[in-house]
């Protein structure tokens, strides 16, 4: 495994990896997110209970699901690239931070536009939904510092070290609604709790940000190699073979 991870820290071959895997993920992507959206939004059943306000869950559940993902994707990262000095982990952790931002605001706002017909108002500060709000406020955070300091080691520390310390609070968005009274719904068995024509094109989307996040992260890593490595002879051929083309 570590020969394997060594292997990827070279940025050509990780460059060149990210180029081959982003089609499949994107391919995957979009077949999962178009079949589980027009599944969840056009052909599902309206819930007894909700009506079809429900059917927000389809955005909502799936972006909220992987705004701690990402965060703790983010905190792998940033540990390897403290403790092995990879620059390759803290380019993968800032290329990361955006896409995981971006699902964090995606659930804020589903999750606001869910609660209006449900409890009456578009926000509270509710356990669930603020310690939400301070996953985005801590992936904005360490956007800032990726792009504060012109030294990049010295960025990807700072940023990490942010992001390592902000691992606290994803415990604390998911036990939030069993360990104080909020307006927020419990945690739900979906194989237990959600009739199947409706939990089938859940998971569909589930996967389909998962996929899409990978996409959208293998994209900006390339970007950020690219960035990086820009006066690399491996960059300047890649460059050369572009024009030719």
């Amino acid at each position: 495994m570590w020969k394997w991870l060594h292997q990827l820290a070279k940025p050509e071959r990780l460059y060149r990896l990210c180029g081959r895997l982003v089609p499949w993920f994107a391919l995957i992507s979009a077949a999962l997110l178009v079949v589980g959206c027009i599944w969840g939004f056009g052909f599902a059943p309206a819930d007894y209970q909700q009506g079809q306000s429900y059917r927000i869950m389809y955005l909502h559940v799936p972006a909220a699901i992987w705004s701690m993902g990402i965060y703790g994707s983010m905190a792998v990262a940033a540990f390897i690239g403290l403790v092995w000095q990879m620059k390759m982990s803290d380019l993968a952790a800032a290329a990361m931070a955006p896409v995981g931002a971006v699902f964090t605001f995606i659930a804020l706002v589903t999750g606001s536009a869910w609660g209006k017909p449900m409890w009456g108002t578009w926000w509270v500060w509710d356990a669930r939904l603020t310690s939400e709000l301070v996953l985005l406020f801590l992936y904005i955070g360490a956007i800032a510092l990726y792009n504060a300091f012109d030294d990049r080691r010295l960025a990807g520390r700072a940023a990490g070290i942010l992001v390592l310390v902000g691992v606290v609070n994803l415990p604390i968005i998911h036990f939030s609604v069993e360990w104080w009274n909020t307006l927020h719904q419990g945690s739900t068995n979906m194989q237990q709790s959600i009739d199947p024509s409706m939990r089938t094109p859940l998971r569909l989307t589930i996967f389909g940000f998962l996929t899409l996040f990978i996409t959208l992260t293998l994209m900006r890593l390339r970007n950020l190699i690219l960035l990086q490595e820009q006066r690399r002879p491996w960059v300047t051929e890649l460059a050369n073979q572009g024009r030719k083309a």
